[in-house]
């Protein structure tokens, strides 16, 4: 009897971890197509994420609550450096675009200048998970973020940062 109570157990858990790996999976996989979507930037400007069409683009949803979030900029500050304003084969260049999921306008912007996050493309939405533009991606928890090729199809989804790197540096024009 102890036998089947501990088989049980193990597929309980075993059913709550499928459960949670395919609420959390991102909407939208490699190949398919980019949504595109409006936003505010950070100095009021609108513009449509299409607009960037033609360069590599990270999309990067984040929180200035959320502690892995706030980890990862480091990585990003590096990737923008290293990255942004260099020519690609098949692209002008990379961007990174910051959708912050958040609820307090002064933290988003404590968090940017603190963490150096120097690209012009930020955009918060202050419903947190109940973003429209979290929602159209099928974000349910972040970090999460997308790596958009220059003619709008998802090229990689929670790539590491060392897979960006050999992806993007591939694709470096000579």
């Amino acid at each position: 009897m102890k036998k089947y109570g501990f088989l049980f157990l193990i597929a309980i858990v075993a059913g709550i971890w499928l459960a949670q790996h395919f609420y959390f999976k991102p909407k939208y996989v490699n190949g398919e197509t980019a949504p595109n979507f409006e936003m505010k930037l950070i100095d009021g400007t609108a513009m449509e994420f299409e607009d960037l069409a033609g360069n590599f683009v990270l999309l990067d949803f984040w929180g200035s609550w959320c502690a892995p979030c706030r980890k990862d900029n480091p990585y990003l500050v590096k990737l923008h450096e290293e990255f942004n304003g260099r020519a690609f084969k098949d692209a002008k260049t990379f961007h990174i675009v910051s959708v912050a999921l958040e609820m307090k306008p002064e933290r988003w912007k404590a968090a940017i200048a603190k963490d150096g996050l120097k690209w012009p493309y930020h955009h918060a939405d202050f419903k947190r998970m109940d973003s429209d533009i979290a929602r159209l991606y099928g974000v349910r928890e972040i970090p999460t973020k997308y790596l958009i090729t220059p003619d709008g199809y998802i090229a990689g989804v929670n790539m590491s940062y060392e897979d960006l790197r050999k992806f993007l540096n591939e694709r470096l024009a000579s």
